[in-house]
């Protein structure tokens, strides 16, 4: 047995989890192997340790990153694993009057930010057009309010119209594989397309941050290495990587669960592609035992930010010497900070890491198994230094 899967198998929350020894064992070498800016080090967004926080959690709400469609619920794509309805639930504004009314009443909820999209044409293009002048109209008066865009796919000029409108983030997805962009996306546009707007929007001033979407081949992983190899080419600002949850794909074309080994093996090859980039995981993944397994070779991966982690990461991290933090945090501050490419080192709530550890160990002594955490090396926050100080 590897010392990576003894660790893993220290960590209660995980006994039971069915990971792969041999991949675990060629993580624990490539990741060795690694040298960068971003290796070592990882952030968990979190709502379950609140009560650990050293500062008060304020603004911590459903309104704190609300997303807003310009088109409402309506998309001409209706893509298989989606079918517009991750629009439905969004706050319309589909009018530049109807948007600078809606941002004012979301800050004055109390917002932080917004995501902002829309329904794609037919050529997977988001007619944001109308919208740039209020756009830069709402940077102007409310500089502190951020602006996440997603942008579908550009040329150079609406690249650079982005651009001047002011917005803090752009995001894309990537997608590598022709099939996958015509059976999935029903798009009659090619593999160079995204890779053109990846391009147009790392030539410009703005904060980029692309999207992998993990099993998007209707649960297969087919064109996730080519994305991979575009954002080499064109380095972003962060890379987050989604496990596709298809909850409204069609009867006749059903999605395959995407196996947790394969996608812990493109956590390393993403890893090891982008030393000096910030990979985090999003909020979107299978639940339960799957999601214990994706999660946990995420964190054997190394990568930057885990949104949601499932029980015992924060631990497992800790066992294995990473630089730890830990965001309490609800789900919409969690998807803020993942688009804005955790952007400063004190980005998002701090906690104080020694006292979750001081309280598990607590926690495992008066267990029969005894298993405490002790000896086990702390990365404090700057908090919690500044409080022993």
């Amino acid at each position: 047995m590897t010392e990576w899967l003894r660790i893993v198998e220290r960590v209660e929350a995980l006994e039971d989890l069915d990971l792969d020894p041999d991949l675990v064992e060629r993580m624990q070498r490539r990741y060795g192997a690694l040298s960068g800016e971003r290796v070592g080090t990882i952030n968990f967004y979190t709502p379950t340790f609140k009560a650990f926080s050293t500062s008060e959690i304020a603004g911590c709400g459903k309104n704190a990153w609300p997303a807003v469609s310009i088109t409402g619920g309506e998309c001409k794509l209706a893509c298989d694993h989606c079918k517009a309805k991750i629009l439905e639930p969004m706050i319309p504004a589909r009018t530049p009057e109807a948007l600078w009314r809606v941002v004012n009443e979301a800050i004055a909820a109390g917002a932080r930010g917004m995501l902002l999209t829309g329904g794609s044409n037919h050529r997977n293009e988001v007619e944001y057009g109308p919208f740039y002048p209020v756009i830069r109209r709402i940077k102007d008066t409310f500089p502190g309010f951020k602006i996440a865009m997603h942008t579908a796919l550009v040329d150079r000029d609406i690249a650079r119209r982005m651009e001047d409108s002011g917005i803090d983030a752009a995001m894309m997805d990537v997608i590598g594989a022709q099939d996958t962009i015509r059976q999935v996306y029903h798009l009659r546009r090619g593999v160079e397309d995204f890779e053109a707007s990846l391009a147009c929007l790392t030539e410009t001033s703005l904060k980029v941050v692309p999207h992998i979407v993990i099993g998007l081949h209707y649960g297969r992983l087919l064109g996730e290495w080519n994305a991979l190899e575009m954002l080499k080419r064109h380095t972003p600002d962060a890379v987050v990587l989604v496990v596709v949850m298809p909850f409204y794909a069609p009867a006749h074309r059903p999605f395959a669960t995407p196996d947790p080994r394969e996608v812990g093996a493109f956590f390393m090859d993403a890893r090891e592609a982008l030393p000096d980039t910030p990979l985090l995981l999003g909020c979107a993944r299978p639940a339960g035992r799957l999601k214990a397994e994706i999660d946990t070779y995420a964190v054997l991966a190394g990568l930057n930010g885990i949104a949601h982690p499932s029980d015992g990461m924060v631990e497992l991290a800790v066992r294995l010497g990473r630089g730890v933090r830990v965001t309490p945090t609800c789900c919409s501050i969690a998807v803020g900070d993942e688009v804005l490419a955790l952007e400063e080192e004190t980005v998002g709530l701090q906690v104080d890491v020694e006292r979750i550890i001081e309280h598990e160990r607590r926690r495992r002594e008066r267990a029969p198994t005894g298993r405490g955490l002790a000896g086990i090396k702390v990365v404090a926050t700057a908090a919690a230094v500044e409080k022993r100080a």
